[in-house]
């Protein structure tokens, strides 16, 4: 049974999304502030985190990219404040995906599910035949899920390396934003732009030398990216 983190200041708000939580099958914990969510992360297998962010602060983005530093789960904002900046900086220090409030209750319960299955299917042992990709000194292990450039392990959160497997394995095709949201997210693709541009910016930082003359994750202006 996957057991979900909820985190938040107000209280009803944690119970209600939790009830909710509950009875489609999962187990949930419950934390009021971020050193109870700590400890209970350290304590308990948690497969997944819901933190509501607040707008002045007391639980923010700082929280989040500590998680993220210290976690391998996926994470999901909720906040307020739905405006571009707000929701690029929440992905930009860690977070999966971003929910403005007031939100619908079966839109979180999906895309809970949705983030669930992406994890499950990256951390699940893979028993065929090792299966690597090259594209010069960047390589990446689909058996043991990790990526290296120039013998150098590099460490890719779980979107970022899917992002970059997809176009790996498209070695030198171009593929669009659309196209690379519809296969990650195996949603719409509908005003996502700002969404994959940050996933693409943080896998460039990693990878590259020089990531505003990338050698590896190239921009095809007008038409999307590519490796190679």
């Amino acid at each position: 049974m996957n057991r979900i983190l909820i985190l938040g200041k107000d209280k009803e708000l944690v119970e209600c999304i939790g009830f909710y939580l509950a009875g489609e099958g999962y187990e949930i914990r419950k934390a009021y502030d971020e050193e109870e969510a700590f400890h209970i992360m350290e304590k308990e297998g948690i497969h997944l985190l819901i933190a509501d962010i607040e707008e002045k602060g007391q639980i923010g983005f700082a929280f989040v990219s500590r998680v993220r530093a210290g976690f391998d789960l996926p994470i999901i904002i909720l906040s307020e404040q739905g405006d571009e900046q707000h929701k690029v900086l929440g992905l930009s220090v860690g977070a999966d995906d971003y929910l403005v409030k007031p939100c619908s209750i079966l839109e979180l319960i999906a895309r809970i599910k949705a983030q669930l299955r992406r994890y499950t299917q990256l951390a699940c042992a893979n028993q065929k035949e090792t299966v690597r990709f090259q594209v010069g000194e960047l390589c990446i292990d689909d058996d043991k899920k990790k990526v290296t450039v120039g013998g150098n392990e590099v460490r890719l959160t779980p979107i970022e390396y899917k992002i970059l497997k997809l176009l790996v394995e498209k070695h030198g095709k171009v593929l669009s934003i659309d196209q690379i949201y519809e296969s990650i997210w195996h949603m719409r693709a509908v005003g996502v732009d700002n969404t994959v541009a940050v996933h693409i910016r943080h896998i460039r930082e990693k990878i590259e030398s020089n990531p505003k003359k990338p050698q590896y994750l190239q921009v095809v202006w007008g038409a999307g990216y590519k490796v190679g």
